[in-house]
């Protein structure tokens, strides 16, 4: 057995992004904050299918650098493998989230540089051909 608690998630970059409860072997689970104005970069999974439930505030979510969805407490919102996913806290609130990555592969992640308002990138994952 393995346990942790969502207050004490280790964020990426100190106090916001992504941190890690959980890892392995077979899902990963943890929670991203995002301080009002902070993003979370555009990325996909090729084999990850990756879940997230909004704890508290509000994030706009972009998947496919097409469609927006206003994430509130209590969404849950799951991107399969090939989807870009973005988040931005456009509030004036903290954002946080549990997400939850399966199946557990810390390597499959890749970057897509990209923001509102930019053309969608090319070329896109596999689920975009």
């Amino acid at each position: 057995m393995e346990t942790s608690k969502i207050d004490d998630a280790p964020y990426r970059f100190g106090e916001y992004g992504p941190g890690y409860l959980l890892r392995g072997p077979r899902t990963d689970i943890g929670v991203v904050r995002l301080r009002p104005g902070d993003d979370a970069s555009n990325h996909y999974h090729s084999q990850i299918e990756e879940t997230f439930i909004v704890l508290e505030g509000e994030a706009t979510m972009w998947v496919n650098c097409t469609e927006r969805f206003t994430m509130r407490q209590g969404d849950v919102r799951r991107c399969d493998p090939g989807e870009m996913h973005y988040f931005v806290n456009e509030s004036d609130g903290d954002f946080r989230a549990l997400f939850i990555k399966a199946p557990y592969d810390p390597a499959d992640g890749v970057q897509v540089p990209w923001v509102p308002g930019q053309p969608v990138p090319e070329p896109a994952p596999a689920s975009q051909k």
